[in-house]
């Protein structure tokens, strides 16, 4: 539930600054979304609030390539954020759930039933139509989409694996996570111009654009918190596919008011099938038919 509504609330705030402000810079975003995950864990760790290992030489190995996809992830998410209208966004990021579903095949050895495999054609199937028959097609949108379905699926594979209570924890696994990965990012920033684009941007004097940008920072590590928590308690397949809830919500108000939906029937059966395939995978797993058949999994 958390995730649900972190997923939803974020979305939305870094839909309408990059649609309402024409926000030019997303790796800014980004940089800014790291550092108020740091500034929060650390002033909690200071009160003892959260708890994690600190800093030591073996924390780079036991995090080892997460930090690598969590900027990956990051950019790519946010880049494509701005590229493609949201109900398209919605349906291309359907391609993570078999992305996740083979790579925890591959890399943590579980196996799902078939009901499962099934739900989740159903869901690509869906993702398919709809964006076979998208009228407004944009080439560099669908593959930075593409990219970040293959990086959402890593991280949250590569999470699960990496969230030991013993080793780093999730709080552990945030932090280090955005403390390896800030710099690089501003580095890449400068060196594309993201970041000399974000400093020269007019709103800078807008109230209500500082308060969306720090709003969307805030509401950034709030989505990674609750993703990580989600990964945490239950597969990295149902934390991927736990948005099939919320993404019937979305999709649909983004039809009525993001104003950058062209209606075709194709794509709007393709979304129904979409979203059916998940409800049907979400059922099933509250009915617990997705527990992975390894004994003494945590599901």
């Amino acid at each position: 539930l958390f995730f649900s509504f972190f997923f939803f609330s974020s979305f939305l705030s870094i839909k309408y600054l990059f649609m309402l402000f024409s926000f030019p810079s997303p790796m800014f975003l980004g940089i800014g979304q790291m550092a108020a995950t740091i500034l929060i864990l650390y002033v909690s760790k200071l009160n003892k609030i959260v708890h994690f290992p600190d800093f030591d030489k073996n924390i780079p190995v036991k995090l080892f390539p997460l930090p690598l996809i969590y900027v990956g992830n990051h950019i790519s998410g946010l880049s494509s954020t701005s590229k493609l209208s949201l109900p398209m966004f919605t349906v291309l990021r359907k391609f993570t759930i078999p992305l996740t579903l083979l790579l925890e095949i591959i890399i943590l050895g579980k196996r799902y039933p078939l009901s499962i495999i099934v739900s989740v054609f159903a869901i690509i199937l869906g993702a398919f139509i709809a964006a076979g028959s998208d009228l407004s097609f944009n080439l560099e949108g669908y593959t930075l989409v593409l990219l970040n379905d293959i990086f959402t699926a890593a991280n949250g594979v590569y999470t699960k694996q990496k969230i030991d209570p013993k080793e780093l924890g999730k709080y552990g696994v945030l932090f280090y996570n955005a403390c390896f990965m800030v710099v690089p990012t501003v580095i890449i920033s400068f060196s594309t111009g993201d970041f000399q684009q974000a400093t020269h941007f007019q709103h800078w004097t807008n109230f209500l654009f500082v308060f969306q940008f720090i709003l969307s920072c805030f509401l950034g590590f709030l989505l990674m918190y609750s993703t990580v928590l989600c990964s945490h308690y239950n597969s990295a397949l149902t934390t991927t596919v736990v948005g099939a809830i919320k993404n019937i919500s979305i999709a649909y108000i983004g039809m009525l008011i993001g104003g950058d939906y062209i209606f075709s029937l194709l794509n709007f059966i393709g979304l129904n099938i979409c979203m059916a395939g998940g409800l049907r995978y979400s059922f099933l797993t509250l009915r617990g038919n997705s527990k992975p058949e390894q004994p003494g999994d945590e599901e």
